[in-house]
């Protein structure tokens, strides 16, 4: 191996040495570090990217994995993109469920955003007509 290649390797496992949890968090404490040490290589995101990267996969694979994301987890999955979508409109832009003559009453909007009922065509064509967005962010 040249010369380079073994300094390389040799810096490598000194990082992975002090600080494992860059590739794999083990535990809580080693998921609390990761977070702390992204919130430092945020702050020169283009020299940082490579690491940043390695981390953040990390940091995204005990957030689906670990049992205290569990619960979110399994909430995030059941939520429909359509309502995921117009519940983040709704908080961008303020609104109640009062707001949205576009789709309809009140109860029809609370209805939707509980998974109740469903977004209609036309719901989404005027839907992303109001807010400049392309319907297919709903599906």
């Amino acid at each position: 191996m040249k010369k380079a290649y073994v300094a390389v390797v040799k810096k490598a496992d000194a990082l992975f040495q002090a600080a494992s949890f860059i590739s794999h968090i083990e535990n809580k404490a080693e998921y609390e570090q990761s977070l702390e040490l992204m919130n430092g290589l945020m702050e020169d995101y283009e020299h940082n990217q490579l690491l940043i990267k390695v981390l953040s996969d990390s940091i995204a694979r005990w957030e689906d994995s670990a049992q205290e994301f569990a619960r979110f987890n399994k909430r995030v999955a059941n939520i429909k993109a359509s309502e995921a979508l117009l519940q983040i409109l709704m908080e961008q832009h303020e609104l109640g469920v009062a707001d949205l003559p576009e789709i309809g009453s009140k109860s029809l909007v609370s209805k939707i955003l509980h998974g109740e009922r469903r977004l209609t065509r036309d719901h989404i064509e005027a839907l992303s007509k109001r807010f400049g967005i392309s319907p297919a962010l709903f599906f």
